[in-house]
């Protein structure tokens, strides 16, 4: 059974966990921790068979990719990135940005977007390009779902 394809969104959440060091790989294998630091999903990849499975609530509840497995491609190069684009998504409380957007990513997006400007002066064209590279790589790789997820950590 494939994975179904990740929002956008999950794309500038994996960068700022990438950015905020808040994923540890072991081999092929990653806990990635929350925006608020509180909790963690447990990440596994396995590259023989194009296989993830992740205890995220939009792996586990909704089905796609969330943004702990394209962190832990992205950690471990399955996936490229520039760096720089990283690190200008450092330091949001995504889970807090969400909610004040009612999970309306597009509306997230917009306003991540509108922070970075005024704090980077960023090229939005580039970085946009950036972004749905790394989606339609992530993408064209068509995971399989690896084995039975457990069920997401609790809390916030």
């Amino acid at each position: 059974m494939k994975w179904a394809n990740p929002p956008l969104n999950k794309v500038y959440e994996a960068l700022g966990t990438i950015a905020d060091g808040r994923i540890k790989v072991d081999g092929n294998s990653a806990k990635v921790y929350s925006s608020s630091g509180n909790k963690y999903y447990e990440v596994n990849y396995d590259p023989s068979t194009q296989s993830i499975t992740a205890n995220d609530n939009a792996s586990f509840y909704v089905g796609y990719l969330g943004y702990p497995s394209i962190a832990l491609l992205l950690a471990n190069n399955v996936i490229n990135y520039d760096s720089n684009f990283a690190s200008y998504l450092k330091g949001f409380a995504w889970k807090d940005i969400n909610q004040k957007f009612k999970n309306n990513f597009e509306k997230t997006n917009a306003y991540i977007d509108e922070l970075l400007v005024a704090k980077y002066d960023i090229d939005l064209v580039d970085f946009h390009k950036h972004l749905q590279d790394i989606l339609d790589d992530v993408n064209a790789l068509e995971l399989n779902k690896l084995g039975i997820t457990k069920k997401p950590p609790s809390g916030y």
